[in-house]
């Protein structure tokens, strides 16, 4: 009698994994819901908003110490000293200018960093819903910009003049050397500077606090509040002023889709602020400047009130895109009539 063939079971099969479609939204998503994607998870946010802010106030400072010891060390006098003004802002010279700018702007690798690797999205998503810059809209709203903030200096003749932001003299000072090296700074690293401060709090807080409670004004009044404070120590309208610019550029992230209006505003501010401390101020009272008069919110007002009110014009002429847009054909997308699709 043959024996049997012995039996061997089949081998268990083991499921696939799931295959996620290409886009990372399964609905259409505002600017501040962006990181809601198919693999959202609420420690992600949580995260990413201590690593952006550890890289902001600590590891970014360190990392570029080299930088400012090497521009301190071209500059005359003894170097330790120099060097500890110019890491505490005592003296705002050409090194200690560029290294302030230096670690703001790389507020912009950072978070393209952070997206990448906790949430597995291109970095691209915190530009705008489309996703990526929209420079048609920017270069426009550089030019609103300029009209908001002559406004604010018209509004400036008719108020006292006693603003108390960074003791603007009437007279000319000196076009010097040293004049130039910091204008030459200015005009090279301030706007890497300003959009450095907009993709960390109008980019990714705003779109990681907003992920976490789903209202885009808890999102705009927080990160509003995390960038006036980050400022230093300030009296109630200096911290007003950041405050509302803060506020005013976060809801337009959230009304325009993006990050444009902000930064356009923010590199004119800086530019206006830097361009009359060197031609009539002091750039160090400028740059620690703790105290303003309550006049200045009749200032921000003013500038605030015409930016909006231009830039919602403009973006309703172009016909910005608000929100995301999935492919119509996507698994999870829901059609004009609000099915789901297969």
């Amino acid at each position: 009698m043959t024996e049997p063939y012995p039996y061997y079971p089949a081998p268990p099969v083991t499921p696939a994994a799931p295959v996620l479609p290409s886009f990372p939204h399964a609905q259409p998503q505002p600017y501040h819901l962006m990181l809601r994607t198919w693999t959202y998870e609420w420690w992600k946010p949580v995260v990413g908003i201590v690593l952006a802010m550890t890289g902001m106030l600590v590891v970014a400072p360190v990392v570029l110490l080299p930088v400012l010891a090497a521009g301190v060390a071209l500059q005359s006098g003894p170097f330790w000293q120099n060097f500890v003004d110019a890491a505490t802002l005592k003296a705002v010279t050409p090194a200690a200018l560029f290294y302030l700018n230096l670690v703001l702007a790389s507020m912009i690798p950072l978070t393209w960093f952070i997206m990448r690797v906790m949430h597995r999205m291109r970095p691209r998503w915190l530009a705008s819903v489309v996703p990526r810059m929209r420079w048609r809209f920017f270069f426009v709203c550089l030019g609103v910009a300029v009209i908001a903030l002559l406004a604010q200096i018209l509004a400036g003749t008719v108020v006292p003049s006693s603003s108390g932001g960074g003791d603007v003299a009437g007279k000319l000072n000196d076009f010097t050397a040293g004049t130039a090296a910091v204008a030459l700074v200015v005009l090279l690293t301030t706007p890497l500077q300003a959009a450095g401060e907009e993709y960390l709090f109008r980019g990714y807080l705003l779109q990681a606090i907003g992920s976490l409670f789903r209202n885009r004004w808890v999102a705009i009044v927080a990160t509003a509040t995390l960038f006036a404070l980050a400022h230093g120590a300030q009296n109630f309208p200096l911290f007003f002023d950041r405050f509302a610019f803060g506020l005013i550029a976060g809801w337009l992230v959230t009304r325009t889709g993006g990050l444009e209006a902000g930064i356009a505003l923010h590199i004119l501010n800086n530019f206006l602020a830097f361009g009359l401390a060197l031609s009539f101020g002091d750039l160090t009272k400028t740059l620690t400047v703790s105290q303003v008069s309550w006049w200045n919110i009749v200032l921000t007002l003013t500038q605030s009130v015409v930016y909006i009110a231009l830039v919602l014009l403009v973006a309703r002429k172009m016909g910005l895109q608000t929100t995301t847009r999935p492919p119509v054909d996507q698994p999870g997308h829901a059609d004009s009539e609000g099915a789901v699709t297969a």
